[in-house]
C-alpha cells in the first residue's frame, strides 16, 4: 500500500509549503498588529526598564524627600479618593435606577464632568478656586465680608481638593457601570421583598449588595489601577505645589521630566510597580471566575 505524504509531514520542508493558504494569509495580516504592538507598547516599556536600570537612581529617590511625599501622598489618593467614590457611586446608581422623567434629564448633567475633555474642567475648577478673583471666594467675601482661603497654597487643602476633583470627574462613569449592575437585578426580587415587608435597608442587604458584590469590586481595583496612572487631577489643579507637597508618584514623573532627570523620572514610575502588579493580578484572577 502506498503512503502519500504531503508538504507539511516533511521535517525539512519550507515553512511555505508546510503552511495553508489560509494560515499564510492570517499570519500576513496579524504581522501589522504585532509590529504596532511591539514599537508602541514593548519598546518603550522596555526603553523606560532600561533607563531605570542603574540602582543610583532609586538611590537618589530614597534620599529624596519629595519622593517619600509622594509614595504617602499616592497611598491616601488611592485609599481615601477610590472608596468615597465607588461608596457614591453604589448610592448614585440606585437613585438613578428610578424612571422618572427629571432623574432622567439630571443624569444627563451629571455624566457631563466626564465627557468634558479634563483640561478644560479641571482648569476652571482652578480658576474658580483662586484667592483673589476666583468665583468661590468671591461668594464668599459676598456672604461674610471677609477673605476666602487660599485653596491651594495648604498642602492638606490642596491634596483635598485634588481628590475631590478626581472623584468629580470619574463619579459618572463609575455610576453608570453600577447603575448598569442593578438594572441586571430581577425585579421580581423586589416585589417579593415589598410583599413581606422589607425595608429599603434589608433590600439593599440581602438582594442588592449579594448580586452586585462582585462588580462593585472588580470596579474598584479597575479604579485604582487607572487612578496610578491619573496625573491629571493634581498637575491641572495644583501643579505639584505647593514646594512640591502635592505631588503623586504620576505627577512625580513629570516634575523630573521638567528637570531633565530622565532616569530618576523612570525609576519614580517603577517604584509604582509594586503596587500596580498585585491589583493587575487579583484583576485578572477575579476576570478568570
Amino acid at each position: 500500500m502506498a503512503i502519500t505524504l504531503s508538504a507539511s509531514d516533511i521535517p525539512n520542508a519550507p515553512l511555505s509549503s508546510r503552511l495553508s493558504t489560509p494560515q499564510v494569509w492570517g499570519i500576513v495580516l496579524l504581522a501589522p498588529y504585532i509590529l504596532v504592538f511591539l514599537a508602541f507598547v514593548v519598546y518603550p516599556v522596555g526603553y523606560g526598564l532600561w533607563l531605570a536600570r542603574h540602582p543610583a537612581s532609586y538611590v537618589a529617590l530614597y534620599h529624596d524627600p519629595i519622593f517619600a511625599r509622594a509614595a504617602v501622598n499616592t497611598l491616601i489618593f488611592l485609599v481615601v479618593g477610590i472608596n468615597i467614590k465607588m461608596l457614591i457611586a453604589l448610592f448614585l446608581s440606585g437613585f438613578f435606577a428610578h424612571q422618572r422623567t427629571w432623574i432622567k434629564w439630571l443624569s444627563v448633567l451629571f455624566i457631563l464632568p466626564w465627557a468634558v475633555p479634563s483640561i478644560p474642567t479641571i482648569l476652571s475648577v482652578r480658576f474658580m478656586l483662586n484667592p483673589e478673583w476666583g468665583m468661590v471666594n468671591q461668594i464668599i467675601f459676598r456672604l461674610t465680608a471677609e477673605d476666602g482661603p487660599n485653596w491651594l497654597n495648604d498642602p492638606a487643602v490642596a491634596l483635598a481638593m485634588a481628590i475631590g476633583v478626581h472623584i468629580w470627574k470619574s463619579l459618572p462613569f463609575w455610576t453608570l457601570i453600577l447603575l448598569t449592575g442593578r438594572l441586571a437585578i430581577s425585579h421580581d426580587m423586589y416585589e417579593a421583598a415589598d410583599v413581606d415587608g422589607a425595608s429599603w435597608w434589608q433590600k439593599f442587604r440581602y438582594i442588592t449588595w449579594p448580586s452586585m458584590k462582585t462588580l462593585y469590586v472588580t470596579c474598584t481595583l479597575l479604579s485604582m489601577i487607572w487612578t496610578l496612572g491619573d496625573f491629571n487631577s493634581v498637575y491641572l489643579l495644583t501643579g505639584g505645589g505647593p514646594a512640591d507637597l502635592t505631588h503623586v508618584l504620576s505627577t512625580l514623573g513629570i516634575r523630573y521630566l521638567r528637570l531633565d532627570q530622565l532616569s530618576l523620572a523612570m525609576a519614580s514610575i517603577v517604584c509604582a510597580m509594586p503596587l500596580v502588579l498585585p491589583l493587575v493580578y487579583f484583576m485578572m484572577k477575579r476576570l478568570s471566575r
